[in-house]
């Protein structure tokens, strides 16, 4: 049976944390940022953890 590939797109979105879950960055900090709070938006700098629902999927597409 061959390697399996990495999804690219996933990979780029995603990193492993020590504890092995995946980290991202949040969304919503792309445009029309005039009509968010300050405080809405600086909650969106910290990074987001995926959750356990979608962990198991995500890491196979990265073959981990």
């Amino acid at each position: 049976m061959p390697k399996m590939k990495t999804r690219k797109a996933v990979a780029s979105r995603f990193r492993v944390t020590a504890t092995g879950k995946l980290k991202t960055s949040r969304g919503g900090r792309r445009h029309k940022l005039t009509g968010k709070s300050p405080k809405r938006k600086r909650q969106l700098r910290q990074p987001m953890s995926l959750d356990d629902g979608h962990l198991k999927t995500y890491k196979r597409l990265m073959c981990l």
